[in-house]
């Protein structure tokens, strides 16, 4: 059997890839002239995989919580750009309604992971 990395096991992990991959084929349909729009959501997505790597790799509760609350706030920049893309006409919106979809799921995720990190008794050392 293939080991995997901490990350690698978390279902939000693998949702947050999906939704790099279609954020990543978004961004590369883009006309000329939106590179400001499509660096930040490509920045932005691209985020939210490595926080929550990087919080799965952490020991210490309070700092995984802290790098799943980032990949949070990286979520719903996402989100935010997601709207730009929609005002903007520049993604179909088929393609907005499943980014979204994935993006309300990550979220909840992170919320759920967030607090059950913080709930843990290894998390609060006092």
């Amino acid at each position: 059997m293939l080991q995997q990395f901490d990350h690698e096991k978390l279902e939000v992990y693998s949702i947050a890839i999906d939704f790099s991959a279609l954020a990543d084929s978004l961004v590369g349909a883009f006309p000329r002239g939106n590179s400001a729009i499509a660096d930040q959501l490509d920045r932005a997505a691209t985020s939210v995989v490595l926080n929550i790597a990087e919080g799965a790799g952490e020991f210490s509760g309070s700092e995984k919580a802290r790098f799943y609350r980032m990949a949070k706030r990286s979520a719903t920049e996402c989100a935010a750009a997601f709207d730009v893309l929609r005002v903007r006409k520049l993604a179909e919106a088929p393609a907005l309604s499943k980014g979204r979809e994935l993006l309300l799921r990550i979220v909840s995720m992170l919320i759920k992971l967030i607090q059950s990190v913080e709930a843990s008794p290894k998390s609060n050392p006092n």
